[in-house]
């Protein structure tokens, strides 16, 4: 993923590139970064998080770190409009977080600040299956999981 700053560039251009405004990050943790900190402090309560066809996912930022749950039959959508949790580009439906429960990094499960690859390296991950984003799986750094990205800038009526 070329680390952090290559995951949400990634994140930033894919939303640029179908119109949304907003100021995309991927939903990582690694050394330098808690997952928990991605969204402002006086964010975390205030908006919930939706998908691409704004549909509530969870009422909070901060429902995602207390044990919430995706509200059920939501789907999670790639921005090419392709549904995660059903379409077949990923087969694992499994994603990338490098954190605790809590959305602090976890000690090193976070393949290498998210620059590597190898089998025997492990970082993070939970099943988009779950309904929780920080369900505790530890898998191989090989694994081609998905990656969400999260708005973390309010842009109010226009285009997300």
């Amino acid at each position: 993923m070329r680390g952090i700053r290559g995951a949400d560039y990634q994140c930033f251009t894919q939303a640029q590139a179908i119109g949304m405004k907003g100021t995309f990050r991927a939903f990582l943790s690694a050394k330098l970064q808690d997952l928990h900190s991605i969204v402002r402090r006086a964010d975390r309560d205030r908006f919930p998080i939706v998908n691409l066809k704004d549909e509530v996912l969870f009422d909070s930022w901060e429902a995602i770190f207390s044990g919430g749950r995706m509200k059920d039959n939501v789907p999670i959508y790639s921005f090419d409009g392709k549904n995660v949790l059903s379409d077949s580009t990923w087969p694992d439906k499994m994603m990338w977080h490098g954190s605790t429960g809590g959305g602090q990094a976890h000690a090193d499960s976070y393949c290498e600040m998210w620059r590597v690859g190898e089998r025997a390296l492990s970082g993070m991950a939970s099943s988009l299956q779950s309904g929780s984003l920080l369900q505790q799986s530890s898998s191989s750094c090989s694994n081609s999981y998905a990656v969400l990205c999260i708005e973390n800038s309010y842009v109010g009526h226009a285009k997300r």
